[in-house]
């Protein structure tokens, strides 16, 4: 055990969060009788009648210094006595049933489907590591898919007894994840601190700014038409792009209410729920990514236009989730998802139609360029590339994926020779500007 590839030792066990462990749900099943899983295991699978939801703190100190006392002491022998840095599945779970030790149901199923991805019904010492410390590699997860057990299709539908919150957790894990075994292992390990806080923070500034917009100008509808309302050092213009911070704060404004309704209605819809599933960190980032991109997209492309509202990020989240879904099409589960796809690229098609519209053909006589539509394009291309390699790594570090640093180093070319284009292209060009409001 000790000669386990990487170098990683038991040590790593202390890392694991009793948090994400849960006594087993009541009702829930799993396979007993696989990769040569007795009576032991049946036991570790099914729940005391009289045993509460969540462990105390006391049973998860017990249950780490004997998860540790299975690894550093006399039971090394057991788990692995020819020493190979294997362990049986079969062995560990009735070591884990002997020393009176809760474990997740969903771990002990993924147990079973890695000892059966094995010829000889063995798990490795680093993949069991990983499974109790909650921790998951890409080789984890390829053995996962890999072995020859079915997870129930229909598990998490049939939990019964939820609450409202947690049917709710159900169904985002529904929309949102393309895999059984990844569904179930958020459905358990979902805690609803922190709150999805990112998504819904950005839309209530937004709302915010438009009302106090609305109200100063006593104008709810096409808003940049507002001779003042350019004037707001929040709007990036052409003439202020020496002010790095415009890049950025546009996307708190947005033409008119229809605009600030489209993107506030799928920020919420599916931004809240990315969100919960993939953490604030990753689907921040994602957006901000495509807010800057579609900035910087019009400096270089359409470089008189200003430009205002969030849909670089909302277009950014958008097709890095219908990305996800056309490419795990067979494995999601969400109702009506050819219905939902076709509305959503219609409405999204309708939207960036109407900016074109709005960009070339005003309906009103305006003092210069209107907002640009490059934004929404940018966005998407964002979206599609660092953001499906995002949320196709689904409790995966994502420093290890080969393809986030490719797409990471193309965005640093891109803000590179942005920041060069707005600092000399302007000038060696003699772009004409509108001099800004």
């Amino acid at each position: 055990v000790g000669r386990v590839e990487g170098g990683e030792t038991a040590e790593e066990l202390e890392d694991w969060d009793p948090g994400t462990s849960a006594l087993p749900a009541p009702g829930l099943k799993g396979p007993r009788q696989q990769a040569g899983m007795g009576p032991l295991s049946q036991k570790c699978l099914d729940p005391e009648p009289d045993a509460p939801s969540q462990p105390g703190p006391a049973l998860w100190s017990r249950g780490l210094a004997h998860i540790q006392a299975l690894v550093r002491g006399s039971s090394l022998q057991q788990l692995d006595p020819e020493n190979t840095g294997f362990i049986g599945a079969d062995s560990f779970a009735g070591l884990v049933h002997s020393h009176e030790l809760p474990l997740d149901p969903a771990k002990l199923d993924m147990l079973v489907a890695l000892a059966q991805s094995n010829e000889q019904g063995q798990v490795c010492y680093q993949e069991l590591v990983d499974l109790i410390s909650s921790k998951r590699s890409s080789s984890f997860k390829r053995a996962i898919a890999n072995g020859q057990r079915a997870l129930p299709r229909d598990g998490l539908l049939d939990e019964p007894g939820l609450g409202v919150y947690k049917r709710f957790v159900r169904y985002v894990a529904y929309e949102i994840l393309p895999c059984e075994v990844d569904r179930r292992w958020y459905f358990y390990r979902h805690r609803s601190c922190p709150p999805p806080v990112f998504m819904a923070s950005v839309t209530l500034a937004q709302i915010i700014v438009f009302l106090c917009y609305g109200a100063r100008l006593n104008k709810w509808v096409l808003q940049t038409y507002h001779p003042e309302y350019m004037k707001s050092p929040l709007v990036y213009h052409p003439g202020h792009r020496a002010r790095a911070w415009r890049f950025l704060t546009y996307m708190f404004m947005h033409v008119g209410l229809e605009q600030l309704g489209f993107n506030a209605l799928l920020q919420l819809m599916i931004g809240v729920p990315l969100e919960m599933v993939h953490g604030l960190l990753r689907i921040s980032l994602l957006y901000l990514a495509g807010v800057l991109a579609g900035s910087l997209t019009v400096s270089i492309t359409d470089m008189r236009a200003p430009v205002v509202g969030g849909s670089g990020g909302v277009y950014a989240l958008c097709s890095a989730h219908l990305a996800n879904v056309v490419m795990n099409w067979a494995g999601m589960r969400c109702p009506y998802k050819l219905l939902r796809m076709v509305l959503a690229l219609v409405c999204m098609s309708s939207e960036v139609g109407r900016a074109v519209w709005l960009r070339f053909s005003p309906p009103l006589p305006a003092s210069g360029p209107q907002p640009s539509f490059m934004a929404h394009l940018a966005g998407a291309v964002v979206g599609v590339s660092m953001g499906l390699t995002i949320l196709r790594s689904y409790e995966e570090r994502l420093r290890d994926q080969c393809g986030w640093w490719v797409v990471l180093l193309a965005y640093g070319t891109f803000l590179l020779f942005a920041v060069f284009w707005n600092v000399f292209a302007y000038d060696l060009l003699g772009a004409h500007i509108p001099p800004p409001p």
